[in-house]
């Protein structure tokens, strides 16, 4: 792995975290007014829309892929992953439920390793530990009842990190493009169902929140796709904690919350 790559990486990361917690802002703004289901049925609907300029220019050739199962599976764990953790956005405090988030990072080498044979050094080994024992803290046991908000972040980030790294188990023949385009496709159809038993209405006003959601979510998605085709996704994990600063900051700014 080149140094370059590995810098380059790194700094995608970093910009993909910044989309994604405008996405969450987006979220948390609509939540009270749409239901979950609703939220991450148009996310995934409007961002495969997105692809059609690309879709256009490329052909259908564009499409060819030898790892169909590994896409129906990212999408499938993706679509709960994502129902799961825009639940989190919009009923946590935003940096609380960015940081709930990055527990991901915990569970990505060892899904790496598992699956990948990535190695994990022993730096990376006492950080997992150190992380856990916050998540403890995260969860507070002296409160008599643990919050469900918390606990579903958490498998939120748990399958997250599954997604991730089968990003990374693909990318060495699926572009950035394809390996987005495909997890809107079958997210999209996987969500309609539950969107519809929803039975919720939209303003135009939501389908414009809705409309930002998507732009900025498939451009975090293929910065986050890119970066984790550069380097291994255990080093590059630990840079999405950038996430967490700005949603902190976003969250007092806009909604007054405090850490």
């Amino acid at each position: 792995m080149k140094n370059n790559d590995f810098l380059f990486g790194a700094a995608l990361i970093l910009i993909s975290e910044i989309f994604l917690v405008l996405s969450g802002m987006v979220i948390k703004q609509l939540s009270g007014e749409l239901p979950t289901e609703m939220i991450v049925f148009y996310r995934n609907l409007l961002g495969l829309a997105l692809f059609i300029p690309w879709l256009m220019r490329n052909g259908g050739g564009a499409l060819r892929t030898t790892k169909l199962r590994f896409h129906i599976m990212r999408a499938s764990v993706g679509v709960t992953t994502m129902t799961c953790l825009f639940y989190s956005w919009g009923h946590l405090p935003l940096a609380q439920a960015a940081l709930l988030k990055q527990t991901a990072l915990f569970f990505m080498p060892l899904i790496a390793f598992w699956w990948l044979r990535e190695r994990i050094n022993l730096q990376v080994k006492l950080a997992i530990v150190v992380g856990f024992i916050g998540v403890a803290f995260i969860l507070n046991p002296q409160e008599a009842a643990v919050n469900i908000g918390i606990l579903i972040a958490l498998v939120g980030a748990c399958l997250g990190a599954l997604a991730k790294v089968t990003v990374r188990r693909m990318r060495d023949t699926e572009s950035p493009q394809l390996i987005v385009f495909y997890f809107a496709f079958f997210a999209a159809l996987l969500s309609a169902i539950p969107a519809w038993l929803s039975g919720a209405s939209l303003t135009l006003i939501q389908f414009g929140w809705l409309i930002v959601l998507a732009a900025t979510s498939t451009v975090a998605q293929l910065l986050l796709s890119k970066a984790y085709g550069m380097a291994p996704a255990g080093q590059l994990a630990p840079y999405t904690y950038g996430s967490v600063v700005m949603a902190a900051l976003f969250g007092w700014l806009v909604w007054g919350e405090l850490l």
